[in-house]
């Protein structure tokens, strides 16, 4: 038994040798091929430095990134709105280019940037500036201002950059936002007042214009101070913290006044629709009735004030800082570090901009020749309301010589595209076809 267990263990040691040996001549007849086929692939292709673009893009998408709050002040001029909008400028377009161009986000979260968790605080439309808009992103903990306004044009600057905490939204972690609107207060000018940049605002007006803004505090239906929005929708509820008027001012020999609104939060047009029916009360072109009359279910035609002197002042977030703004770990997101910067900004390009626009282009002026081709009363839809507004103009041709003729009937088109647009959200291109042929 022994000699044949021997033999056995002989016999399966040879064999297990020349399957050893035939297993390594493989492997190096594989390793041969291998190399062959790497030797005849195309060179890894490099960028103009010489370095390997697919091995940059992994070690940039393997960077380490924290959520942080963006803070940024811009001028609207120009601009259609905060919201990035495929081919269109936008404030969002230009701030995500300099993030790329500056390394600070790669080209796929460029297109995609809820990838590095992007929202922006409030939205704002075309023409309106910021001082203190705040928007939540994760950058890399290297990211530096100075870097990214290396990259943005003068009329939008990132003025600091605080870490949040992960879970931190810009926009559902807010507690409030406050706005301004800066206007000439010859806007206020009751009828049988001549409406001039030499006009002076009164005590009587300015208490006047005070009593009506404070309407509008508390919580109220607004469906008539917006688009699209149900007069039964939970949604169109919103609660006004505080609506107030400034001190009036003189710039460049036109009286000026700042209105300030703090609310949870607007709607579309909201602080536009509340400015332009303030102004329409303070006029005589309507009574405090059409307010009381705008909370209830029927849709009233109102007027949209212009978006130029609309500001984003502050985005609050009271909340957050107490529960984290002490934690050692997170700084409060209340900016007063750089309200020197903020308040410069301002007085450069946001108040400037306004007062130039109202010199030279006459916008509020022009806007206040529409208001009388308003309603102010139930509207039953926008075709009802553009032939009402049509009829109005027709009516004051005939008692107009032909060039202000022509005139009025520009105004009264510019009411119905106005409350057109109002109607489909401000874009025009959302508006349902009417079979128009084209010229």
């Amino acid at each position: 038994m022994s000699r044949f267990g021997c033999s056995l263990t002989n016999s399966k040691f040879s064999f297990a040798f020349r399957l050893c040996g035939f297993l390594r001549k493989m492997s190096e007849t594989a390793c041969g091929a291998s190399n062959e086929g790497e030797n005849k692939k195309r060179p890894l292709q490099e960028d103009a430095d010489g370095t390997d673009s697919k091995k940059l893009r992994i070690e940039t998408d393997r960077v380490k990134r924290k959520k942080v709050a963006l803070l940024l002040a811009y001028s609207g001029l120009g601009y259609l709105g905060m919201q990035r909008n495929p081919g269109m400028k936008t404030i969002e377009e230009d701030l995500l280019t300099a993030l790329l161009k500056a390394g600070f986000i790669t080209e796929e979260a460029f297109n995609t940037p809820q990838l590095v968790q992007f929202q922006r605080a409030a939205r704002t439309d075309k023409g309106v500036s910021a001082a203190r808009q705040v928007v939540s992103i994760k950058l890399p903990e290297d990211t530096k201002v100075e870097s990214i306004n290396d990259h943005l044009p003068a009329q939008i600057h990132v003025l600091a950059i605080k870490r949040t905490t992960k879970g931190f939204n810009s926009k559902s972690s807010c507690d409030a936002r406050t706005y301004s609107y800066m206007l000439p207060t010859f806007a206020f000018a009751p009828l049988g007042v001549e409406t001039t940049e030499s006009y002076r605002i009164t005590p009587e007006v300015m208490e006047n214009v005070k009593a009506t803004l404070k309407i509008f505090e508390g919580t109220h239906n607004f469906h008539n101070f917006t688009a699209r929005k149900k007069p039964l929708d939970p949604s169109a509820n919103r609660y006004i913290m505080n609506f107030d008027i400034g001190e009036p001012f003189i710039s460049r020999g036109i009286e000026f006044s700042v209105l300030r609104v703090k609310g949870q939060s607007f709607m579309l047009h909201q602080i536009r629709k509340m400015v332009g029916l303030t102004i329409a009360v303070a006029r005589g072109l309507t009574s405090l009735d059409t307010l009381q009359r705008a909370w209830k279910p029927e849709r009233l035609d109102l007027p949209v004030a212009p978006g130029l002197g609309l500001v984003l002042e502050e985005v609050h977030y009271d909340r957050y800082n107490q529960r984290f703004g002490k934690d050692g770990i997170h700084e409060p997101l209340d900016w007063e570090e750089v309200e020197a910067d903020v308040k410069a900004f301002k007085e450069k390009f946001i108040f400037p901009t306004i007062i130039e626009s109202e010199i030279e282009e006459k916008s509020m002026l022009s806007w206040l020749e529409t208001l009388p081709l308003h309603s102010y009363s139930i509207r039953e839809d926008n075709l009802s309301h553009g032939l009402t507004t049509l009829g109005q103009a027709a009516d004051l041709v005939e008692r107009v010589d032909e060039g202000d003729g022509l005139a009025t009937l520009a105004r009264a088109a510019q009411v119905v595209q106005e409350e057109q647009n109002v109607m489909y959200n401000g874009n025009p291109i959302q508006c349902p076809s009417q079979n128009v042929p084209s010229n």
